[in-house]
């Protein structure tokens, strides 16, 4: 588990981020990215029901839609708007015996992550996914950009 940055609740409920400055990552909705659930300031979007997830940059899609696997029943992916806070590209998680989570990508609380991963099974709340993919969400992505999980 990794907790480099504490994350906040914002008064309306969703999980907001801090920034590399200290900053708040302002919860909204904003406009819509077409081909996505996501609004258009998100840098990184999650479709729960699809099992997809985009790299997006001023409202386009940049990279994606990659298919993932996100958390089982009991240890679902949490939803709303997050920061990225941290990035390991050889983690092994605390909670599951060190099993490797390479090019990890830290965005909620609680450790939850991008990384590479078996796409067959569920996750502890991970969004886990190809190599090839979880290396472009890695160099893309970095502390403070805007996750969207719906």
């Amino acid at each position: 588990m990794r907790h480099r940055r504490a994350l906040v609740v914002a008064a309306t409920g969703l999980v907001v981020g801090l920034g590399a400055a200290g900053t708040a990552v302002a919860a909204g909705t904003g406009s819509g990215v077409a081909g996505t659930p996501c609004s258009a300031t998100a840098t990184a979007c999650v479709d729960l029901e699809t099992q997809q997830a985009w790299l997006m940059k001023g409202g386009k899609v940049t990279y994606g839609p990659v298919d993932v696997a996100t958390g089982g029943h009991g240890t679902e992916t949490p939803t709303g708007d997050f920061a990225v806070y941290d990035k390991d590209r050889e983690h092994h998680s605390a909670e599951f015996d060190g099993a490797p989570m390479p090019w990890s990508v830290f965005f909620a609380p609680g450790g939850i992550a991008f990384h590479e991963g078996d796409r067959g099974s569920g996750s502890a709340g991970c969004v886990k996914m190809r190599n090839q993919d979880a290396t472009v969400f890695f160099g893309k992505l970095a502390q403070g950009d805007r996750v969207e999980v719906r």
